[in-house]
């Protein structure tokens, strides 16, 4: 009988992070969110920025494309909003419980494909594969390959994600190589750019929305600050109160990820400025060269 394959702990970050979305800042989307001058930075304002983020995405829809995949779609708001715009979609989801999630949401609209982006083994292409987020998470060479597999000849790819840099933005202190970010996620933006730059694209769009999604962070950090730290305290100090055989155990047993918890979460360097500091935040617009698409 073959084994159950392991729970990413990847997969239940997104689910936590869903419901504290929808019952904190009753959104349904899971992704950062762009937040221009003159909107406060503030819980009330989250899904105005995420549906700023949206729109964003929806812009940079090239002319012409009919048939989309989305790849990695969290909780499928942002395919219903592609479906509602009059795409053909299909949509990839490696988690099992946000798949049950999107197809309440999608039904029988679209297709949902329960699998990663590198093991897909479809028999149709598209006008434009999207990754909102989702990039952060794939192998870069097979990503490139399954990308020119489903693209129609012409056919775009928008990415909407972010990554690491490999050098301090300009007017900010420079940071070595040996200092990690607090932040996790994200390829390197050199290495990315190399890449892609030995693939049959051509890049049509390279937008830095850094500034505008780091904000996100700082709704993140007030959120960790004002309800989960002090959560976390309180459940701590009762473990450690009638149960400190118990604790004592665990506290040592997983002592390295409560430090990388504290280290990232606890300790207020997750927020905009060390995710500007770090991260640089870009959407990129390419398209396949005609006759460079692989057979599927």
């Amino acid at each position: 009988m073959p084994s159950k394959p392991k729970v990413q702990l990847k997969d239940i970050g997104l689910d936590i992070g869903l419901a504290f979305a929808k019952h904190v800042y009753k959104t349904d989307y899971l992704h950062y969110g762009i937040w221009p001058e003159g909107l406060k930075v503030e819980p009330s304002n989250v899904l105005q920025a995420q549906t700023n983020y949206a729109d964003l995405l929806l812009k940079n829809i090239p002319e012409g494309v009919e048939s989309i995949l989305d790849v990695g779609c969290g909780s499928g708001k942002f395919t219903e909003q592609l479906l509602d715009a009059g795409y053909r979609v299909e949509a990839v989801s490696p988690s099992p419980h946000l798949s049950e999630i999107v197809l309440s949401r999608i039904g029988k609209r679209a297709k949902l494909h329960q699998s990663r982006y590198e093991d897909l083994n479809l028999g149709s292409r598209f006008d434009l594969i999207l990754f909102s987020e989702s990039f952060q998470y794939l192998n870069l060479e097979e990503a490139f390959v399954q990308t020119r597999k489903y693209l129609n000849p012409g056919g775009f790819m928008l990415i909407c994600d972010f990554f690491n840099r490999e050098q301090a933005p300009e007017g900010s202190n420079p940071f070595g190589l040996d200092e990690k970010s607090p932040i996790s996620g994200g390829h390197g933006i050199k290495r990315f750019l190399e890449i892609v730059e030995g693939q049959p694209f051509r890049k049509l769009e390279d937008q830095d929305i850094t500034a505008a999604t780091a904000p996100s962070l700082d709704i993140m950090r007030d959120l960790i600050h004002e309800v989960i730290r002090p959560s976390w305290n309180a459940v701590a100090y009762y473990m450690g109160s009638n149960y400190p055989k118990f604790t004592a155990f665990f506290s040592y047993f997983f002592r390295k990820k409560i430090n990388q918890a504290h280290r990232k979460y606890f300790s207020g360097n997750t927020s905009g400025a060390q995710f500007f500091r770090f991260k640089t935040y870009r959407l990129f617009l390419y398209q396949l060269e005609p006759d460079n698409k692989i057979d599927v």
